[in-house]
């Protein structure tokens, strides 16, 4: 019983963590006002919540099941398992889905955006945290992504959801042509080679006037779905999804349906990485990050393996720029700086590289801390160099260290145990 309300009470708490910036501080004006009553009334929901349930799963013979309550019977030899346990991806998904119910129009906007920048540490952290090679330049993906829908669809009218796969080739494309050069670099040079890359990506952005607009921009219209369109009249030569169904017209629903696409977006992709974990690519990935001559000894194609992480890694910033391109609805070369490429790769290496779990979770941290902390943004850059700087010296391997499989060994009472049942053998 206490367990149950104790485990209760942790989730309550980091209910209260995650809820407190998003529902208890409200913009208003330029002001900042604080309302407590509303995180601190769903926290309590949670745990209340969190404890029947678990009451619930054990008396029905599934609590085990879900991490609440060890077996019976432990085997001589167990395979421990790293990653969150089946309840706590419960509660997220639930915080995940009922948040636009929550929260208002700004909340929503800094949701999307955090669900971006996870989209993009999960991206760099293939390139980074799995395979192990250092890449300043990840931004340049993320602008093919934005230009590619842009561009698309000033000139050849290209959709949002042709965009999507389009932009993702052609980044994996740049992310394979960047990977030939780079295939000998190691640490420092191949850091300045994708340095390189990005600004070159930045600058002809920049001075292709005739083609890309140069400083000026792209404009871009917002997605539509089956031919609905989100706005009060149709642009488009589509229906207004507020006359298809009949509803009063809001520009929430802009914002709710981009937001929910994009989770999906995102767990589709926190699948597939941790599948790619378990996969010879990514096992090769790891061992590549290890030791590259032990691994070209063992007849693993280094080059291939790279090719394979800067390719996909690629790919998934180019659909983040694609998704950037639609939230704002105009693109321009000023948001495809250095600073963004550094930033993402802060999220990886506060995160923990190659850890899942803690990406998301650094990527919410520094998206969502700047947006509460407005009157400080002249020290964004400085909090954050000073944020790594404690982070390499109390906890290198960031926030969420990432655990392998492991083979827990049996103690000496089952060893024993286990020896009794074997006719003529000593117990020790």
């Amino acid at each position: 019983m206490w367990a149950r309300w104790w485990m209760a009470c942790r989730v309550g708490a980091i209910a209260l963590l995650l809820l407190a910036p998003m529902v208890g501080a409200v913009l208003s004006g330029y002001q900042i006002e604080t309302h407590w009553q509303r995180p601190l009334w769903l926290a309590l929901a949670v745990t209340v919540g969190t404890f029947f349930c678990s009451w619930l799963l054990q008396h029905i013979g599934w609590f085990d099941r879900f991490g609440g309550r060890a077996a019976s019977s432990t085997p001589a030899v167990t395979i421990g398992q790293s990653g969150p346990r089946p309840l706590w991806i419960l509660l997220a998904m639930a915080l995940a889905i009922a948040l636009p119910f929550v929260v208002g129009k700004y909340g929503m906007s800094v949701a999307i955006l955090a669900l971006i920048y996870i989209l993009l540490g999960l991206g760099l952290n293939i390139v980074v945290g799995l395979a192990g090679l250092l890449d300043l330049g990840f931004v340049a993906f993320y602008a093919v992504g934005a230009y590619t829908y842009a561009l698309g669809y000033h000139y050849w009218q290209l959709s949002f959801w042709l965009a999507l796969p389009l932009g993702a080739l052609l980044a994996g494309l740049f992310g394979m042509v960047l990977g030939f050069p780079v295939l000998r670099l190691h640490g420092d040079y191949l850091a300045i080679v994708t340095l390189g890359f990005g600004e070159i990506i930045r600058l002809v952005l920049n001075n292709w006037v005739a083609v890309t607009g140069g400083p000026n921009g792209v404009s871009v219209v917002f997605p539509t779905l089956f031919g609905l369109e989100f706005n009060r009249r149709a642009k488009q030569g589509g229906t207004p999804i507020h006359e298809f169904f009949g509803i009063s017209y809001s520009s929430d629903h802009r914002a709710i349906f981009l937001y929910f696409l994009l989770l999906a977006v995102v767990g589709l992709l926190i699948i597939m990485v941790i599948r790619l974990k378990r996969m010879p690519i990514g096992r090769a990935w790891e061992a590549l990050r290890e030791n590259e001559v032990a691994c070209r000894s063992l007849g693993i194609h280094h080059v291939t393996v790279k090719l394979s992480a800067f390719g996909l890694g690629a790919m998934v910033g180019g659909i983040g720029g694609v998704f950037f391109a639609a939230l704002q609805g105009f693109v321009n070369p000023s948001s495809f700086t250095f600073f963004e490429s550094a930033y993402i790769l802060a999220i990886v290496v506060l995160g923990g590289m190659g850890s899942t779990t803690g990406v998301i979770a650094a990527a919410m941290v520094l998206t969502v801390l700047p947006e509460l902390l407005r009157d400080f943004s002249d020290y964004r850059v400085l909090s954050v160099g000073i944020a790594m700087v404690l982070m390499m010296v109390w906890r290198p391997r960031g926030l969420r260290q990432r655990r392998r499989p492991f083979f827990a060994l049996p103690t000496a009472a089952e060893e024993n145990r286990a020896a009794a049942l074997v006719p003529g053998v000593d117990g020790r």
